[in-house]
């Protein structure tokens, strides 16, 4: 584990600790799959060994809801879409929707950038994820490291993680992170 790769929460534990403790404690099915640092949905779902739609892309949103108030986003979507940043913001009845900045995003989902987790673990984080992803018996994302990935039964992320879903992907041009 690397600690410039692992940022600890407020509660001393890195993302990776708390998902690894969160699957024991709910007996989910899971397999951790070491590889090269990478954080690309594109290039990582290659080195896994899975179709890029079955990667879990999470990316942090800022919602501005008024002049003065913000809210934050983790919006998951499948690898091979982008977040539709209109769609939430339409969800939301926002003002504007933007990405968050990278300190904020890292700051608040405990991860490095690319490795963020599909789980929220601060309750200012609010978890959204598109459908599609859960079409699969698998779902795959970087364990809160760049250079390990969990494969996850779909069954159980949403038993544990107890997301919103609603249709926040659209189609992308070029597959990114």
């Amino acid at each position: 584990m690397t600690d410039a790769l692992l940022a600890a929460g407020a509660d001393g534990h890195t993302a990776r600790a708390r998902l690894l403790d969160l699957f024991a404690r709910h007996n989910a099915r899971f397999r951790l799959i070491e590889h090269p640092p990478e954080g690309r949905t594109d290039v990582v779902s290659e080195m896994r060994g899975h179709p890029t739609e079955q990667a879990a892309k999470c990316i942090v949103v800022r919602v501005k809801m008024t002049k003065k108030s913000s809210r934050y986003v983790l919006a998951v979507v499948p690898g091979d879409r982008r977040v539709d940043l209109g769609r939430i913001q339409e969800l939301w009845e926002a003002r504007n929707v933007s990405f968050a900045d990278r300190a904020t995003a890292e700051r608040l989902s405990g991860c490095v950038s690319g490795s963020i987790v599909p789980f929220a673990f601060d309750p200012a984080l609010e978890l959204v994820v598109d459908p599609a992803l859960l079409d699969h018996e698998e779902m795959f994302f970087n364990a809160g490291d760049l250079a390990l990935s969990v494969a996850l039964d779909v069954c159980d992320y949403v038993r544990i993680a107890e997301p919103r879903t609603e249709s926040i992907g659209e189609e992308a041009d070029v597959v990114t992170t």
